[in-house]
């Protein structure tokens, strides 16, 4: 059993259950945003975003973040092979706007924000979350200039060229309140 079962109010259901949860992706990563997060108690870090990708593959429920090279969450995220993504209701919007503009090299978020960071599956959620995916790491792939067929998007997205890495991971675990 996880403590976020134990001591936080959520409820496990199976991955294969998101289908018949109020889950939409298209409002839950563009319009309400997300936190990925990686790491333990022993040390994590945590960004905002709002690009990601959630569906089928390998015939598992899987999630897909991307991340740009710099971010210091990268480095949390290539060391581990859990990390969570939580989405929140919009009561938590200052914290994610501020999870997104501010780096964990230079400030700790939680204290920033009031964010309770929870150790649970090998990795980092947090309390205020409505749903928390629990993923492994099943594939890692930079994004490669050569691969874009729309070149428009070099310009307006990577003009610096720190093109993102994407990660997908299978949703071993889910929680909701």
């Amino acid at each position: 059993m996880s403590i976020l079962t134990e001591k936080y109010g959520f409820n496990e259901i199976e991955p294969s259950a998101l289908s018949e949860t109020e889950f939409n992706p298209y409002k839950k990563i563009d319009k309400e945003w997300f936190l990925v997060t990686a790491g333990d108690e022993n040390g994590w870090n945590t960004m905002t975003a709002s690009w990601g990708f959630a569906g089928i593959m390998w015939g598992k429920q899987t999630f897909t973040t991307v991340i740009r090279p710099q971010r210091y969450t990268k480095t949390f995220i290539d060391k581990a092979d859990t990390f969570t993504i939580c989405f929140f209701d919009e009561s938590e919007r200052k914290a994610l706007a501020f999870c997104g503009a501010h780096s964990g090299r230079d400030c700790d978020k939680a204290a920033e924000t009031g964010l309770v960071p929870v150790f649970t599956d090998d990795t980092t959620a947090f309390e205020q979350a409505k749903m928390v995916l629990v993923c492994e790491k099943a594939y890692v792939q930079p994004m490669e200039e050569s691969c874009y067929t729309d070149r428009s998007l070099l310009e307006k997205w990577y003009a610096a060229g720190d093109h993102h890495v994407q990660y997908i991971g299978i949703i071993k675990k889910v929680y909701v309140k």
